[in-house]
């Protein structure tokens, strides 16, 4: 889940607590070009003020505009559409004949978020039904699932804990690849034993460890939302973690150095367990290759290619191979969708 998918959640249920009336709204459906993907979220409390996004702003405007100065906030789930005419995708800033629809869901008891914040909160991943004709939601815990799924009358969405990202090393580089990655709503671990490293780190809004890499991984249990990138350029560190991440489903793997040092570095992880598969799926080098030179280039071209194994795209020129995807079972919950 995006951290501010999360906030959006938080505010509706922090609204709905203190009494106010609201609105979630939620991209359901898209065709063409859209500023926003399906399962984009928005909260509108009955003054107007607004958190999250549908849309480059226009839509939110005239959402507001309904709501404080038209109709009011709707009593029961409704759908609604943009774009569906030219005119309306030029007045909405929709381009090529772009067109959305929503699902505008009023905040009740029976919208059940307390529930569903406490899942998110506790690391769980949840489908979240909404039956617009009776207004009723049902969660169920799973361990995979659609994002999204429409069908006119029923909406299903998958929500699931803050995507986590584990960087191995404090130098210079991690620093800047730890804020790129809070900004893009990662929560940030950052393990290092080694003092001179430690003790400097000073980034705000991740959480430092100094315990060593293969017990910070064993501890973490990285899933399907997690990443683990090592950037000591030290075998003994680097090789502790990936060891253990490379046997996860965490969904990207990656490690800095040169082409010919991750050739050796795989050789050497199959010594200690890891299998062929798991370690072709290792990213490495890091990145995509962007000509990067300084610490914050290289950071942009992993961070890059972190958001793109995150989204299972294919995005830009690889350093050294394509994405891969290696198959966990699990029998602690059933799959959605």
């Amino acid at each position: 889940m995006e951290g501010l998918d999360l906030e959006v959640l938080r505010k509706a249920q922090s609204w709905h607590h203190s009494g106010r009336q609201a609105v979630l709204v939620t991209v359901v459906r898209t065709w063409g070009s859209s500023p926003r993907p399906p399962g984009s979220l928005l909260v509108l409390r009955d003054d107007g003020h607004a958190v999250g996004s549908v849309s480059g702003g226009c839509i939110e405007d005239d959402l507001i505009d309904r709501i404080v100065n038209k109709e009011g906030l709707p009593t029961k789930p409704q759908l609604v559409q943009y774009g569906v005419g030219a005119e309306e995708a030029r007045r909405f800033g929709l381009p090529c004949g772009g067109r959305m629809e929503l699902v505008l869901e009023p905040i009740a008891a029976a919208s059940r978020l307390d529930e569903l914040i406490e899942h998110l909160q506790n690391g769980r991943l949840v489908e979240r039904t909404l039956t617009l004709a009776s207004g009723a939601v049902t969660l169920i815990e799973c361990r995979q699932g659609k994002e999204l799924a429409f069908d006119g009358n029923t909406l299903k969405q998958l929500f699931g804990p803050q995507y986590r990202l584990l960087l191995i090393g404090a130098g210079q580089l991690a620093q800047q690849l730890a804020r790129v990655a809070l900004a893009l709503g990662f929560a940030v671990t950052v393990c290092d034993p080694r003092t001179e490293y430690s003790e400097e780190w000073n980034e705000a809004g991740t959480t430092l460890t100094r315990d060593m890499p293969d017990d910070v991984v064993i501890a973490m249990k990285p899933d399907s939302r997690t990443a683990v990138i090592a950037l000591t350029h030290d075998p003994k560190l680097d090789d502790l973690a990936l060891m253990e991440a490379l046997k996860t489903p965490a969904f990207y793997v990656a490690a800095l150095g040169s082409r010919r040092n991750n050739s050796a570095r795989r050789k050497r992880l199959l010594e200690f367990g890891v299998t062929q598969a798991q370690a072709d799926f290792m990213s490495g080098p890091a990145g995509l290759d962007i000509g990067s030179r300084t610490p914050s280039e290289i950071a942009v071209s992993i961070a890059a290619e972190l958001v793109a194994r995150k989204n299972g795209i294919q995005a830009g020129t690889p350093v050294q191979r394509k994405p891969q995807t290696l198959q966990f079972a699990s029998d602690e919950a059933p799959a959605c969708g």
